[in-house]
């Protein structure tokens, strides 16, 4: 069922999420690895909803079920972020952010073909859109002048496939139900937990270099973590797995814009074009309650004329 407040959560995640590049980049610019970059911005971000939570004295117990549930997200989500920083080494910041959008796409397949969710032609035309739309951006990028890498397009393709069995794991556990600053901040800090024990593994923890470099890890724990991830988890409660993924489209849009006024990225018609599809596609969704209807009643009046005007030409004189 559509709900405002579930759509609302999913434009904030994305439109957050697409804000990623905007923090890392410069970071990754100061000499960062990867892991060391994603243990800071797990850690900081459980350290800010350790604070939130203690401040609303919430109960932090969980199960054994739960944990290793909560283990096994923290892992697809240190994947999924793990990967899309690796591919930022190889592809501009929106080419990354919009092949990474395909993960919707993986959601629908998972949803429909394991789950058995109903079919929906909205859903799927909202996805076509999003996806020409995803297609259109990366080729306007594309003509900048700067290869695509094919390693490249492989590790966004896993980091989109880790984050759609995420959000479908998160849908169809025993966490489903819980709320949603325990639920983070325990899926940070099994993430943060497991990217230092992989960075001390690998020689590969660094300390943050400078003052510039912490507020841009602490503006990503914030926003690009804590509050899109918050969201999410609304979002996916509110409006499920499936309208939630075709939402995220909006990261892209945000990625291109970052690129266009910070990057100095030029914006060609074929971006607009990819913006507007996009744009497009969450309008199907929000309307996607309304639109069958409708169509229904058009269809009945179309085939209930026709049949009036068949009816007409075979009448006798």
């Amino acid at each position: 069922m559509f709900s405002m407040k579930g759509f609302l959560a999913a434009l904030v995640t994305s439109s957050t999420f697409g804000l990623l590049p905007l923090f890392t980049l410069p970071v990754m610019g100061d000499g960062m690895n990867v892991l060391a970059i994603l243990f800071y911005r797990f850690l900081f971000s459980a350290g800010l909803l350790m604070l939130l939570l203690l401040g609303l004295r919430c109960d932090l117990r969980i199960t054994r079920a739960e944990g290793w549930t909560l283990a096994g997200l923290s892992l697809f989500y240190d994947g999924s972020a793990a990967f899309l920083f690796w591919a930022y080494h190889y592809l501009p910041g929106g080419v990354a952010a919009t092949i990474n959008f395909l993960y919707p796409v993986i959601v629908t397949v998972i949803m429909i073909g394991w789950f058995h969710e109903k079919k929906s032609f909205w859903t799927f035309c909202a996805l076509a859109l999003a996806f020409g739309g995803v297609a259109a951006l990366s080729l306007s990028k594309g003509s900048n002048g700067q290869g695509i890498s094919l390693l490249g397009v492989g590790l966004d393709l896993i980091s989109a496939l880790s984050y759609a069995l995420y959000i479908v794991w998160v849908n169809h556990s025993c966490v489903r139900k819980m709320p949603m600053l325990k639920l983070n901040f325990y899926v940070f800090l099994f993430a943060a937990a497991g990217m230092g024990v992989l960075s001390v593994a690998t020689g590969q923890l660094q300390a943050v270099p400078d003052g510039k470099s912490y507020a841009n890890l602490t503006l990503m724990a914030l926003i690009c973590t804590v509050v899109s991830n918050i969201t999410l988890v609304y979002a996916i409660q509110h409006l499920g797995s499936t309208l939630t993924s075709v939402l995220g489209a909006m990261e892209s849009v945000t990625a291109v814009l970052v690129g266009v006024w910070v990057f100095g990225e030029a914006f060609t018609p074929v971006l607009a074009l990819g913006i507007l599809l996009i744009i497009l596609s969450v309008t199907v969704v929000v309307l996607s309650p309304h639109l069958t209807p409708i169509f229904r009643f058009f269809k009945y009046y179309y085939l209930t004329e026709m049949r009036g005007k068949h009816r007409t030409l075979r009448a006798p004189r």
